[in-house]
């Protein structure tokens, strides 16, 4: 598996800066839970290729990968 940040350095920048702010809690969920921290339980266990919600980091699946 490989995991890549967002290649949209202006994105990125704004991203964190919320992060920052909200106590490294995703921007993109209402609630603060331990699930929620950057990088949040979902991306985390997310088993297909694809962003997180915020769309800060990208996860590429790869033959042989166990999940």
């Amino acid at each position: 598996m490989i995991i890549k940040q967002n290649p949209d350095k202006d994105y990125v920048k704004k991203i964190r800066e919320k992060l920052k702010q909200n106590d490294n809690y995703c921007p993109c969920v209402i609630t603060k839970t331990p699930e929620t921290k950057c990088m949040c339980e979902e991306f985390r266990n997310q088993k297909t290729d694809g962003y997180c919600h915020c769309e800060l980091y990208y996860k590429k699946i790869e033959e042989g990968d166990i999940i």
